[in-house]
């Protein structure tokens, strides 16, 4: 069979992602939704989940229409004014849109799971907690598997397409693919930024006026912020994080077709990450199967439960990675002479960067589990208030990233070496660049086990608040809290995981940029990109500064719409006769309509940044301060999402660990100490710390499609500099 037709495994490997995805669904649905007052709550929920991403979705599509018709613009007025240069790829407008599409859909049917699932785990909850592990576990593997199906879907008929029905060949498909991500990471970045901010703006409201000021239980009736929150773990942790890693998903892939063709690997080194994913899949779906626990198992014997199905899944890539890579090298037969010399260093790359994976999740599992020292070490910091726990939180962050980032910069490394980074071939460095992407892609392979241990954990989250609001025995609260506490360190390892990715794929990315913008001028070494350049340098300062105000415009973007929630609910609590005695109801609509407003609302300046930056530095710099400009956001954004995440998954699990009775248990001035150290930490683990990788891979992105602006229209280069 030719290499080309073996790419439908691509849509064989979709159709199996996305029919367990619907087997898990219809799984979950068969379970009872508890009594007349859970499925009340859990409507409500669903309704304010609903009505949040249709608002955010019209906002999304006014943005998607206006930069259609500019890349349709860019890409066919040249052709019809019969200008002999081409600003746009024809096929970009329109990978735009379907990466946005299935992006956003991948989002919403996996946030109409989960809020599905929240009342159906706090009833599965009340008979053990194997079976609200078994609910919340199977709605969260709806999202895994609906993510990496629809990734492959869009991949692999793009290519499809490209070649069948274009005739194009690796020359224009590969470097014409990398393009393809900016649709997917708009997509992206306004679903994970926007539910980021809705769920931390309600998160914070509610906690500060209810525990910290009128002294009730989380979750409790009687706050008007309850709804709001628990809406928020859905649009923000659920449709957000779907969107935020099916876009580290798609990178991974098409970074490494643009690197095969640039390494001179063709079609071949284009078809090994595609069926990588694929045997991914089924490694899957087998982790899966796996993951069980025993009544009152501890936090400890809970993470092992999903290690399990991580590490059964991981192994299954790894031990098949080899025949794999064996077949297609030998498969490609003549012209690939160094692939078939560099199979088995392929091989070694993938490996790595499966193990690169695991090194990544234990770094991040130590620093925000309450099961190990780091954040036990701050929960006991709250003896002295909550000054120390932030100041412990803070210098935790900043330790907690030197692990995931060496692990990632000495993954790439030992990836580039044994690939062929150092081999005779004058294409030496670019095959070893390959060797970094197909590292990329072993490490997210299995990304269908992985999401759904993350997705799991707001549809927990949400099961306890349903299970307090409902009045269920207090014994379904310690199950769910246990749940929702697992749930802290999943979504940190998860988030750590797609950092990590995006890490690699923004390597692929940047090499794709350099190859695309010296073919523009001429050919190879044409930029000078030495460090000491001025336009590299300066590119180097925005990039890193970029960073910083990003996370500035998505904190205070929590900042301000938290104030009038905070406000909301303190008027409720004082106007509303009764409320506090919990004879009458609260007004959860207006503060779910106030956390919509502000998420919409602020949502699009930290999102346009990523556009303006990119294009900007073009315009002024060229590409060199491109190249520099990326390096920075790559390097201060890799970081800074790593401490951010860390740093609220460990003040979070803090708290928890108090809650559970330590250092005085729930109501002392050591718990308030800790929940004010969580509501810091709320928008640096789930609305800045994970938009970094978006911005990284989107800034990388928008830079790819306009890479002729900066070779052709840049200020430095009309002034001869």
């Amino acid at each position: 069979m030719a290499l080309e037709h073996m790419f439908w495994f691509g849509i064989v490997g979709a159709v199996i992602a996305i029919g367990y995805a619907y087997l898990q669904a219809r799984r979950v649905l068969r379970f009872s939704e508890g009594n007349e007052k859970m499925v009340k709550i859990a409507g409500a929920i669903r309704t304010g989940a609903d009505a949040y991403m249709k608002r955010q979705y019209r906002t999304v599509f006014k943005f998607f229409a206006i930069v259609f018709v500019l890349l349709c613009a860019l890409a066919f007025l040249p052709i019809i004014l019969g200008a002999d240069l081409t600003l746009i790829n024809p096929y970009v407008p329109f990978a735009f849109l379907s990466g946005g599409f299935f992006a956003g859909l991948s989002g919403y049917i996996g946030m109409k799971v989960a809020t599905r699932a929240n009342a159906r785990t706090a009833q599965a909850a009340s008979e053990s907690l194997n079976k609200g592990l078994k609910v919340s576990f199977a709605a969260g593997s709806v999202m895994g598997f609906i993510v990496v199906g629809f990734t492959l879907l869009d991949t692999t008929a793009w290519f499809l397409m490209l070649f069948f029905v274009f005739g194009e060949g690796a020359d224009v498909i590969g470097p014409t693919m990398v393009k393809f991500g900016v649709g997917l990471a708009s997509m992206a970045m306004f679903a994970r930024v926007g539910g980021g901010i809705f769920t931390k703006a309600a998160d914070v409201g509610a906690d500060l006026v209810g525990k910290v000021e009128a002294g009730i239980p989380e979750d409790d009736p009687r706050n008007p912020a309850v709804i709001a929150d628990n809406v928020g773990d859905n649009v923000g942790d659920v449709a957000g994080m779907g969107a935020d890693l099916y876009e580290a998903y798609a990178h991974a892939i098409i970074g490494t077709f643009a690197l095969s063709f640039f390494a001179g690997y063709g079609f071949a080194g284009m078809l090994l990450p595609i069926l990588m994913c694929v045997i991914g899949v089924i490694a899957s779906i087998i982790g899966t199967m796996v993951v069980r626990t025993k009544e009152n198992a501890d936090q400890k014997s809970l993470l092992g439960s999903l290690h399990k199905g991580v590490y059964l899944a991981g192994g299954i890539s790894i031990v098949t990675a080899l025949p794999l890579t064996l077949w297609v090298a030998n498969l490609a037969g003549e012209g690939y002479e160094y692939l078939v010399q560099n199979q088995w260093g392929i091989f070694g790359a993938i490996v790595i960067g499966v193990l690169s994976g695991f090194l990544i999740a234990f770094f991040t599992e130590h620093y925000t589990s309450d099961t190990s020292n780091p954040t036990r070490e701050l929960a006991a910091s709250s003896e002295t208030g909550a000054a120390t726990v932030i100041i412990g939180g803070v210098s935790l962050g900043m330790k907690s990233t030197v692990g995931p980032v060496l692990t990632v910069a000495g993954a790439a490394f030992l990836s580039f070496l044994i690939s062929g980074g150092l081999s005779d071939s004058p294409d030496a460095f670019v095959m070893g660049l390959y060797g970094i992407g197909i590292a990329s892609v072993g490490l997210v392979a299995t990304l269908g086990v992985n999401l759904a241990c993350d997705a799991f954990g707001p549809v927990a989250d949400n099961a306890g608040g349903i299970a307090e609001m409902a009045h269920l025995p207090e014994e379904v609260r310690k199950r769910t809290d246990a749940l929702d506490s697992l749930g802290n360190t999943t979504a940190a390892t998860g988030k750590g995981f797609s950092i990590g990715a995006t890490g690699f794929s923004a390597l692929a990315l940047l090499v794709s940029y350099v190859e695309l913008a010296e073919e523009k001028l001429g050919g190879a070494g044409t930029l000078d990109l030495h460090i000491t350049t001025p336009t590299v340098l300066v590119g180097i300062f925005i990039g890193v500064v970029t960073a910083f105000f990003f996370a500035s415009l998505t904190i205070a973007a929590v900042h301000k719409a938290a104030q009038g929630v905070v406000l909301e609910v303190r008027r409720q609590f004082k106007e509303i006769t009764g409320l506090m005695e919990g004879t009458a109801e609260p007004d959860y609509a207006t503060c779910v309509d106030i956390c919509t407003q502000g998420a919409l609302k602020r949502m699009v300046a930290p999102s346009l940044l990523s556009f303006v930056v990119p294009i900007g530095t073009g315009l002024l710099l060229g590409a060199e301060g491109v190249v520099g400009m990326l390096a920075g956001i790559v390097t201060a954004g890799f970081a800074l999402a790593v401490f951010m995440m860390c740093s609220g998954g460990a003040w979070d699990n803090a708290k928890k660990y108090i809650e559970a009775g330590n250092h005085s248990g729930k109501g002392s001035d050591q718990h308030k100490a800790a929940v004010i150290g969580d509501t810091v930490g709320d928008p640096f683990k789930d609305t800045a710390g994970p938009s970094f990788n978006i911005l990284i891979t989107l800034s990388s992105a928008v830079s790819l499609v306009f890479v002729y602006v900066a070779t052709e229209f840049s200020l430095v280069r009309l002034l001869g500099l």
